[in-house]
């Protein structure tokens, strides 16, 4: 059976991020985001990643997944490892999980959202994503009470 977070949708907020994603085939995760998802049940680890992209990526079509890449290992860095050549900064010390990924896939048609939504990650299954024909689809649903069924 699928589980939830097979597939991990990640928000790519800027141009820099995209271009490393795209050009050395990584992705960086925060650890923290990655211990919250860990006390949800939501970390497998993922085995594909997608990519929310905003409107300053693509203006034309922004807060749509058209792409996705398999993750091909991850390990944990600090972020002067996974960025050597930023000034240091506050930031310089935090802990990440370095996403390596393999080729990238695109998703046609992509998967849009219908109205704007603060995405940072989303844990779905691979059913989920090619199900999908709204953001909404790959999230996890609502436990229906038994009070609410007729």
């Amino acid at each position: 059976m699928a589980a939830q977070g097979e597939v991990l949708i990640a928000i790519v907020k800027s141009k820099a991020d995209w271009q490393i994603a795209q050009t050395q085939h990584w992705y960086r995760i925060p650890a923290a985001q990655v211990e919250k998802l860990q006390q949800r049940g939501q970390w497998l680890p993922p085995q594909w990643l997608g990519f929310y992209q905003t409107k300053k990526l693509t203006p034309a079509q922004p807060f749509v997944i058209q792409c996705i890449a398999q993750v091909i290992q991850i390990e944990r860095m600090q972020r002067f490892q996974l960025l050597p050549m930023e000034a240091p900064n506050a930031k310089s010390e935090h802990w990440y999980y370095k996403l390596d990924l393999g080729e990238f896939w695109q998703l046609i048609p992509g998967i849009p959202s219908q109205r704007l939504r603060r995405v940072t990650f989303i844990p779905t299954t691979w059913l989920k994503l090619t199900m999908a024909t709204e953001i909404s689809g790959l999230m996890e649903r609502e436990k229906v009470s038994k009070s609410a069924v007729c």
